[in-house]
């Protein structure tokens, strides 16, 4: 069942990507995702420092900047307690380097807050934004 899926979603994927029309010869962004997750000692909700805090609130702002941008597709988390929570960023980005900077200049992670690994990807379907005309 899973080969089905990943199969089918590649097909999709190539349709999508055949499709397109390649009046502009200007590169396009490719997409990437991170993964985050919270260092073990922020585990436990009392363990937060003022530091921890003001550092998960740069990292909402960085990206609600990058959303308004169009650079950021999407962000958010599991709900989950301790060891079993993450969050995942899809974004726009040139190519790896750039997104690798955009992923290690988040303020989360620049504070030791989190640690984020990345992963190139593709967003095969997006549900259309109900307020788009």
């Amino acid at each position: 069942m899973k080969t089905l899926f990943l199969a089918t979603s590649f097909a999709l994927l190539a349709v999508v990507q055949a499709g397109s029309t390649q009046e502009s010869k200007a590169p396009q962004a490719k997409q990437f995702i991170y993964v985050l997750h919270l260092v073990p000692r922020l585990y436990d909700d009392k363990a937060w420092t003022a530091e921890d805090k003001a550092a998960a609130g740069r990292h909402v702002a960085n990206f609600k900047t990058a959303a308004q941008s169009g650079q950021l597709i999407l962000a958010g988390r599991t709900m989950e307690p301790g060891d079993k929570t993450f969050g995942i960023a899809i974004f726009e980005a040139p190519d790896e380097g750039a997104a690798r900077k955009f992923m290690e200049s988040d303020p989360a992670v620049m504070a030791g807050v989190m640690i984020a690994e990345l992963h190139p990807f593709a967003v095969v379907l997006q549900r259309k934004n109900p307020e788009a005309p």
